[in-house]
């Protein structure tokens, strides 16, 4: 059952989403909003977009074209719808297509971001849904965590950005991982539900091609204050540029 809800706060951009399938998340918002955007920034990628809440946000940030990859048939047509409705289409591309190899199609070294909120999780660590749509969207059953780090640095070029929202339990993978791949980390946030509680996330941004070193740790983020609110970190950026 399609829906439209609110993407931010107020009626300022519209997302369309199906409950029983798979809604977006804070993850994808926390990320939109923690990724760097360097001034001459042309080209951002987001891999595994999905109903495209990551290219939506990120337009408030900049007029950058920004393409979206999206492999399931059923979420990228809720991104196009998604798209369509914020009269989005000449900043946001979408492409319904497997992550894997999308560098051959767009061109090495073509972006200045690359951007994805990826499945969580490998294959056979948690129960698996029936609904091979939500199975997909949550687990590494048609790219890994490899696949798309792999991905994300041959389409950047030198000194682009890829950022991340992840679990924290993968961190040593991912770093692993970023250096395999000529991705030199550069900023991490931990991202803890509430006070007292363990980190569920994290943010991690690295750039191509830069030199070893110089990893700043951020301030923590609590989504929830002691009251099970939003804190108004969370707030800022759910309302981001919406002030009036």
């Amino acid at each position: 059952m399609e829906i439209i809800n609110e993407l931010l706060g107020r009626p300022l951009l519209k997302i369309y989403q199906d409950p029983e399938i798979f809604n977006f998340s804070l993850d994808s918002i926390l990320l939109a909003n923690f990724c760097s955007i360097p001034a001459k920034t042309k080209k951002i990628i987001d891999l595994g977009t999905g109903n495209a809440p990551i290219p939506l946000y990120l337009t408030l940030r900049t007029k950058a074209q920004i393409i979206g990859i999206e492999i399931q048939n059923y979420s990228f047509n809720l991104a196009l719808k998604s798209v369509k409705i914020n009269n989005k289409e000449d900043q946001i591309k979408l492409i319904n297509a497997d992550l894997k190899g999308i560098s051959k199609t767009l061109g090495l070294g073509m972006a200045e971001v690359v951007v994805t909120n990826p499945p969580f999780y490998k294959v056979g660590s948690f129960n698996q849904n029936p609904d091979m749509r939500k199975t997909i969207a949550r687990h590494e059953v048609l790219a890994t965590l490899e696949d798309i780090i792999k991905e994300a640095s041959l389409l950047l070029n030198t000194k682009g950005v890829f950022a991340m929202i992840h679990r924290p339990d993968r961190l040593t993978e991912i770093i692993v991982l970023l250096n395999k791949y000529n991705l030199e980390p550069k900023r991490l946030r931990f991202v803890y539900p509430k006070l007292g509680r363990s980190c569920n996330h994290i943010l991690i941004e690295a750039v191509k091609g830069a030199n070893p070193g110089s990893l700043k740790v951020l301030d923590p983020l609590y989504v929830y204050d002691q009251n099970d609110k939003w804190t108004p970190e969370i707030l800022k950026i759910y309302n981001y540029e919406m002030e009036e």
